[in-house]
């Protein structure tokens, strides 16, 4: 084991986690796969191997913070595109059972890959829009957690995410330095959708100071059957009060 990788893993002890010998070498296999897929299809602008284990690696495992993760925890992870946070965080709980979802054919097939080459079991990799998944009885209203490390907006997000979770599950939105202004967004369509805020979580990556939050959203219903509404609805429409227009997108 080397710096690197020691560094990485004394940074998860203050979030209380810990990580074999083995699975530790499935983190850096998993750079390996990353790095070498990323030079044909476009996946992280994040290349450095410290960088990569603090930025990608390390900020993934943050949600364990903020959620309570098991061996029964269903997981459904939108827009997944490399895999973050969903491929780390099976790698830390090998017990969940993970669902990945993305658009881009490419980037699923990067993502059935990793699953083979890590040796990961109970994992689900699902070539379609958020939209359209979450009217399919399979992943509507199944799940305890879903998860979002992406850019667009909470009153798009949670829209996206939040049919797939189960009244008392949790969205964990994943999100930068400024959501302040996102989260007053959100509320309105969350409750639409059958949410309330429960949480919000501020994190540090360690080395570099950056700011991160973890916005925890609790279902506290089952969310209305014409949610959400058709594949580019969501982005063209937020769901807003008093017919506001969405801002641009900051994260």
């Amino acid at each position: 084991m080397d710096e690197v990788q020691s560094r990485f893993i004394a940074k998860l002890e203050p979030i209380g986690l810990s990580l074999s010998p083995d699975q530790a070498e499935a983190f850096e296999a998993y750079f390996r796969l990353l790095t070498e897929w990323n030079q044909k299809v476009n996946l992280t602008a994040i290349t450095e191997r410290a960088a990569v284990y603090e930025k990608h690696f390390y900020d993934s495992l943050t949600v364990a913070a903020a959620v309570a993760l098991d061996g029964s925890t269903q997981l459904v992870d939108v827009g997944s595109g490399a895999g973050f946070p969903a491929i780390p965080l099976k790698i830390a709980f090998p017990g969940l059972r993970v669902t990945m979802v993305d658009s881009l054919a490419k980037r699923v097939r990067f993502l059935e890959e990793a699953v083979r080459v890590l040796g990961l079991s109970d994992v689900v990799c699902l070539h379609a829009r958020a939209e359209d998944a979450a009217r399919l009885s399979d992943h509507r209203g199944r799940y305890d957690v879903a998860t979002a490390r992406a850019v667009a907006r909470l009153s798009v997000l949670n829209e996206l995410c939040l049919p797939f979770v189960r009244p008392g599950g949790v969205f964990v939105a994943m999100k930068g330095s400024d959501v302040a202004e996102e989260i007053e967004e959100g509320r309105y369509g969350a409750a639409l959708l059958g949410a309330r805020l429960r949480e919000v979580k501020r994190m540090t990556l360690p080395e570099e100071g950056a700011v991160r939050h973890l916005v925890v959203w609790e279902k506290t219903g089952p969310t209305p059957a014409r949610f959400p509404r058709r594949a580019g609805e969501p982005e063209r429409s937020p769901l807003l009060p008093d017919g506001r227009k969405p801002r641009p997108t900051r994260s």
